[in-house]
């Protein structure tokens, strides 16, 4: 092989590993990029000329948070909210800040044991200089363990934003959002998109599924959210089996058990106006919760699945 051949083969892409796909529905999915890549290799080295790569090598250094390229940036705090739960800060350059619509996601890139993995979070604070991602670890996951070797000063590779829930002020009279543990994230910027508008009367219903009372999130900001007077927000606490030892404050508004059929039918009962429904959570709680909506009488057409 010449010098000239290997110097191309070095610079080809390299195809994607299942493992490098997050699963989310990414519009570009990774192996859309992968394939755009290598379409523009194959012209340049038709060409033979490799300044035709360098845009891409230019797109990677930029700051700004791109679909296609993964962009660094910087940790500049780490908050623990339970054993395995996390809040990390990421710093933006200047008073930048994401521009992500409502509920939109973003991908992560990790390696592990020399394994590139790939996973979608949504932020819950996109603010000038900095955002926030809420962080599950689990003891097996592949990314999990990249995660928690992070620091403040680390940098973190980020891709986006994908998806996202096409929210208008007032479309919806009311939102019921199911959520269970993390996905309770792409809920939260809806919630103070609503709150933080005064002419939007939207009510909310949000229902948080965890398993203990101490495994709530942001527990703070949630008390804060449901002091507005469009906003409710209920507990269900499935390893819980009495509510005597919970605060005052939430013992009315917090069940014990899981999220089931009937619960589901005396929260839809209890909504003020006819609900959309927004649903975030494992695979098998999306389809259990689609599953009790159809049977209370909420059609697939009024909900949202993140």
């Amino acid at each position: 092989m010449s010098g000239n051949e290997h110097d191309w083969l070095a610079l080809k892409p390299q195809e994607p590993s299942p493992s490098q796909c997050c699963g989310s529905g990414c519009k570009p999915c990774i192996y859309d990029v992968y394939e755009k890549e290598l379409a523009q290799w194959e012209r340049a080295k038709a060409k033979q000329d490799k300044s035709l790569l360098m845009e891409k090598k230019e797109q990677s250094n930029n700051s700004e948070l791109n679909p296609d390229t993964f962009t660094a940036f910087s940790i500049s705090s780490v908050e623990q909210l339970t054993e395995d739960t996390y809040q990390y800060k990421f710093e933006l350059p200047g008073n930048s800040s994401l521009r992500l619509s409502l509920g939109q996601h973003i991908v992560l890139r990790g390696v592990v044991n020399g394994l590139e993995v790939q996973r979608a979070y949504t932020p819950i604070r996109n603010a000038e200089g900095y955002f926030e991602v809420l962080m599950k670890c689990y003891e097996a996951g592949l990314m999990s363990q990249y995660i928690k070797t992070w620091k403040k000063g680390d940098m973190v590779f980020w891709r986006g934003p994908f998806g996202g829930f096409p929210y208008r002020p007032n479309k919806h009279g009311e939102l019921l959002m199911l959520a269970s543990g993390t996905g309770l994230a792409p809920m939260l910027p809806i919630l103070q998109s609503i709150t933080d508008d005064e002419e939007d009367e939207t009510f909310v219903t949000l229902v948080g599924c965890f398993r203990t009372f101490d495994k709530i999130y942001l527990k703070p900001l949630l008390q804060d959210l449901a002091r507005y007077w469009n906003i409710r927000i209920f507990y269900v606490l499935s390893q819980e089996t009495s509510l005597e030892k919970l605060p005052w404050s939430y013992q009315e508004n917090t069940f014990t058990g899981r999220l089931n059929e009937d619960l589901m039918k005396t929260i839809i009962n209890s909504c003020r106006r006819r609900p959309f429904v927004l649903i975030c959570g494992s695979s098998a709680f999306s389809e259990d919760m689609s599953r009790y909506l159809k049977a209370v009488g909420i059609e697939e057409n009024s909900c949202f699945v993140f």
